[in-house]
This record gives C-alpha cells, sequence and structure tokens, in this order.
C-alpha cells in the first residue's frame, strides 16, 4: 500500500447544519433509571450496588447520527453476549431495550447521540456476600454525540503513547465482555499524559498491542494493514471497518502486532463509537509515516461516514411517537411531539 507525499484530507458529514432545539429539561441528555427516563444530571445508583463497589457491570455504547440508530442489533447481541458470559440476568427484553434507547433519544430531541445501555450486578442482602442473590439492574443514559477526538484534532492526527502496562489478562477476565475494568487504562491514560500524548494503548503479557480506552488499533506495516486479533474486545466499529475494507478489496489480516513493530507502521488510525476512523499520526513522539493522516486512513474515514449520512444498517428514530411506552418523568412529554 504506496503512501503518497501528500496525504489527503479527511472529509466529514457537514457538522454546521442547525440542529433541532433540545427538549426543555434534558438539554444535557437522558437517563433511565428504575423505570423511569429522568434528567440526566438527576440519575443515581445505589450507593450498595456491586456495579458501583466492584466494577461488576457490563455496557454497549450505542451511537446515533441523524436521526439513525447504528448496528442496533449487533450491539443488542453482544450486550446478551456480555450478560451470558458474565452470568448476569438482563431484565429486559431486546425490543424492550431497543424503545428504551429510542425513547431516550426522542425525549431530548437529539439526532446525534451517545447511548450507553448498563447491567449491573445489583447487590445481595445485608450482611451477604453471595453474589448468586444479587438482582441485576438495567440502566442506560443518552448524550450529545461524544468524540474520542474532534475534528480538529482528528486532521493532524492524535498522538499515541505505547504504555509498558499490561491489559488485564483474557485468563482473569474475559475481554470479549465489554466491562469496567477500566483502572489500566486509566493509568495508562495518565502516563500518556505525562508523555505529551493525547492517548493511550494497552500491551499484553507478550510483548502485544491490545487496544485502547474505548478504542481498537489498526496499522499498516511492511504494507499489510493488519489489526490485533486477540486479547482485545471485538469493537462494533472494528467490525465496521473491517467490513467496509473486504467490500473494497482493501486486504486486513487480522494478528499479534508486536509493540515495536507498531512504531514501523506507515499509517495507523483507531477505531471506535466515538468518532468512527481516528488517524494517529504520532507515536511517543516519532512520526507516523509523513506525520498527517494516510491513504488507506482517509478512505476508511470517508467510507465510514459516507455509510452513516446513508443510514447504512441503521434503526431510525420515529421523532413523533408518543413516549408513552416509556414512563417520563416530565409529563408533558408524553404526548405526541
Amino acid at each position: 500500500m504506496p503512501q503518497a507525499e501528500t496525504s489527503p484530507k479527511l472529509s466529514w458529514p457537514d457538522l454546521s447544519a442547525p440542529a433541532p432545539a433540545p427538549a426543555a429539561g434534558f438539554e444535557k441528555g437522558s437517563a433511565f433509571v428504575d423505570g423511569r427516563i429522568v434528567p440526566i444530571e438527576e440519575a443515581t445508583i445505589p450507593l450498595l450496588d456491586w456495579g458501583f463497589l466492584r466494577s461488576d457491570a457490563f455496557q454497549e455504547t450505542v451511537s446515533v447520527w441523524n436521526g439513525n440508530v447504528f448496528r442496533i442489533a449487533d450491539h443488542l447481541a453482544r450486550f446478551r453476549r456480555s450478560g451470558t458470559r458474565l452470568r448476569m440476568p438482563i431484565g429486559h427484553s431486546d425490543d424492550e431495550i431497543r424503545e428504551i434507547i429510542h425513547g431516550l433519544v426522542r425525549v431530548c430531541n437529539f439526532r446525534n447521540a451517545y447511548v450507553q445501555i448498563i447491567n449491573t450486578r445489583g447487590r445481595p442482602p445485608v450482611g451477604s456476600r453471595d453474589l448468586r442473590l444479587c438482582e441485576s439492574r438495567f440502566r442506560a443514559f443518552c448524550m450529545p454525540y461524544m468524540w474520542l477526538a474532534p475534528p480538529s484534532l482528528q486532521e493532524q492526527g492524535m498522538s499515541l503513547h505505547v504504555s509498558s502496562r499490561v491489559r488485564v489478562p483474557p485468563s482473569s477476565v474475559d475481554p470479549m465482555v465489554k466491562h469496567y475494568h477500566w483502572l489500566d487504562f486509566e493509568m495508562g491514560l495518565l502516563d500518556a499524559y505525562d508523555e505529551g500524548c493525547e492517548t493511550v494503548v494497552l500491551q499484553d503479557g507478550d510483548g502485544n498491542v491490545t487496544e485502547g480506552p474505548g478504542f481498537n488499533i489498526f496499522a499498516i506495516i511492511d504494507g499489510h494493514l493488519c489489526t490485533p486479533k486477540h486479547n482485545m474486545l471485538d469493537g462494533m466499529t472494528r467490525r465496521t471497518v473491517i467490513e467496509i475494507a473486504a467490500h473494497e478489496g482493501i486486504p486486513i489480516t487480522e494478528t499479534a502486532i508486536r509493540v515495536d513493530k507498531l512504531t514501523e507502521a506507515r499509517e495507523i488510525f483507531l477505531t471506535t463509537t466515538a468518532g468512527g476512523v481516528i488517524p494517529v499520526t504520532n507515536v511517543d513522539g516519532q512520526s507516523v509515516g509523513n506525520g498527517r493522516p494516510g491513504l488507506v486512513t482517509a478512505r476508511l474515514h470517508r467510507l465510514y461516514w459516507a455509510r452513516r449520512e446513508a443510514g447504512w444498517n441503521s434503526d431510525p428514530i420515529d421523532y413523533e411517537k408518543p413516549l408513552e411506552t416509556v414512563a417520563v418523568a416530565n409529563s408533558s412529554l408524553t404526548g405526541d411531539r
């Protein structure tokens, strides 16, 4: 995959188009707690829930663009997979969760949104530590669409720190569960900031790159586009990019990537629900390629957003639908809008 002398500019959907005004009281977002939708800043969790005390919880982060929920069936399937692997029941059907997601977005009147659905272990009876006695809890929240890196930063590319910290090993915690075991990420991020970098990727115990806080990683090494195969979550945007690449005839190899080989990459990009395809142009002070987003990165970036704009693999939200099917704290919002 040849590298051009001058990398092309990235392209996004029109971000300057005026958006409808958020609903009064829900300007910052909404949350589904104890069967009701409330303003996000009023959402609470019980102090003794093991989701809080022990990070015993799992989640899915779903994006909405132009009023379309992206890959909702795939997200729900992965949510179910996490529940099964953690032996934690989910108290809602897929249809109910879909309606909750739609309701959270509709009540805010957001067209572009970031939605997280969460299941926590709950708590056992006082005096017991038997997690088999816990009753799990489902919650969710919605905020305006969130970027891992805003478009202005993506245009120049992010700086990445390769941490010496080891990601929680699969023998301890299943990486195919979208969990909240993030202290390794958090400390890695602090290390990255200390090194003057904007984000971080961790490695496994064998010196291979794994993933970063909320993203997967791709790199062009020795002329081949590759991405780690093991020791990380199968991200939804990662999956999307692999599908787009297959459609476009861009070969991708899922394989182990040694840390020392990453520093030789001609292009590096991250994939995340919070922004799509994110170029990396600097690794620990060393330029990647010519120090600008590369040709393949820009192409996949453009194709990703073109598909999102076209509503590919999306579930449209009916903003005129009454909210009566989901209890809302503000009763004035339950009629037609």
